[in-house]
Formats: structure tokens, sequence, C-alpha cells
């Protein structure tokens, strides 16, 4: 089994061959109800600690990979419409109360 000082060199070979800056365009169709799913998992899986075994990946990964992986969760929920702005036109129904439930998720208890 390979250490976790071993994992990291391999995934920073990886992420320095070439191509690996280049911009990929994604098609991605789910369902509505699974995008908080996937938004709120990467959220999760960007709070593991550099020292945990989990980390793996991100210990390789720079302060700009990951936070455009953070801007991605925000794009994601937009592109659902389940986030945005109200209008002053703009009945508050549905989109509007799952972005009250999504604007909760930093509150401790």
């Amino acid at each position: 089994m390979l250490s976790s000082k071993d994992v990291k060199i391999i995934y920073e070979m990886m992420l320095a061959t070439p191509g690996m800056n280049d911009e990929v365009k994604l098609n991605l169709r789910v369902p509505r109800k699974t995008v908080p799913f996937l938004s709120k998992a990467i959220e999760i899986g960007l709070l593991i600690k550099a020292d945990h075994e989990a980390a793996g990946l991100l210990q390789a990964a720079d302060a700009a990979s990951l936070e455009k992986l953070q801007d991605i969760t925000s794009e994601i929920l937009t592109s659902a419409g389940l986030v945005g702005n109200l209008s002053k036109n703009q009945h508050p129904g549905p989109q509007w109360q799952m972005t009250c439930v999504i604007s909760f998720r930093g509150i401790k208890q």
C-alpha cells in the first residue's frame, strides 16, 4: 500500500502533465433534485483536512484549483435555477425556498 506521501507525489506528477490546464466542457445531465447533493458533496470534500487519509488529490491541488472547484458549486446551483436574486416582479416560489435552505448551510448549531 502506498503511503500518503507517495500518493501525493503521484497526484502532483499527474497534475503536471501537459494539457491538464486546458479547459474542458462537461455536459452533465442530472435531475434538479440531485444538484444540491452534488454541490454539498463538493463543499464537504473541500473541508477535508490536508493530513486526513482521504485528502489524496486535494493535497496536490493548488489554491486556484480549489477556488475554481468552490466556484463550480455556485455555478451548478445557478444553472439549475436553485439560487439567484429575486426581481421585484418575481414571485418567491420553490426556487426561493431552495435558496433559503442552501443559504443557511454555514450556520453553526
